[in-house]
């Protein structure tokens, strides 16, 4: 069983919060239900996690509810603990490199202050 974080800046501010706070309620749940799922499917279908290719081992996590598309962006800490470091609306066919930017300057930030 999987189990995920949300990252939070050195001064304490969750921006993967930030992000479900801007969902209507609709998609918030949805979100929530992928999360779910993956913390408690063994065997997670790419649909709904996905590790991003020439990334610092970069995960999305895909959810969407009618026509918007979310990805959650993290990483794995240790086998079972995905970080959550941010989230968009995604509105093209490719994930914004300065997403993955993001969530690899977070990565960093993470694992230096974790140390």
């Amino acid at each position: 069983m999987r189990e995920i974080h949300f990252y939070k800046t050195s001064s304490g501010e969750s921006p993967i919060e930030a992000f479900l706070d801007s969902l209507t309620s609709k998609q918030a749940q949805k979100v929530a239900w992928v999360m779910q799922l993956i913390e408690e499917v063994e065997q997670v279908p790419v649909t709904y996690l996905k590790k991003l290719v020439n990334t610092d081992d970069i995960w999305e996590i895909r959810a969407q509810q009618g026509n918007n598309i979310f990805r959650l962006l993290g990483f794995f800490d240790g086998g079972k603990l995905i970080v959550l470091t941010n989230g968009f609306q995604k509105k093209t066919q490719k994930t914004p490199k300065a997403e993955i930017i993001l969530a690899g300057d977070r990565k960093k930030d993470y694992l230096e202050r974790k140390a």
